[in-house]
């Protein structure tokens, strides 16, 4: 059976809404959750604090360049 992440290109977005009390905070609760979800490899590619919480989006990378890309050598896409 085919791993879902070898369907991905090269990273997953994740963009959300945290409850936080500054940028800060915001980007400490996005690795922390991003590393939940099993991501190693992580970018806070945006954070703006807004009201009682901050917008954020993290990217979780799959594949780097150079890495062996599994949607290359699988054919059955």
């Amino acid at each position: 059976m085919l791993d879902i992440m070898e369907k991905v290109l090269d990273a997953v977005d994740l963009e959300m809404y945290l409850v936080c009390k500054d940028e800060i905070e915001a980007e400490k609760f996005t690795i922390e959750l991003m590393n939940k979800l099993g991501f190693q490899d992580i970018s806070v590619v945006f954070i703006e604090h807004q009201g009682p919480g901050a917008r954020v989006r993290a990217r979780g990378y799959i594949y780097k360049p150079g890495d062996r890309y599994g949607w290359l050598f699988n054919q059955g896409y």
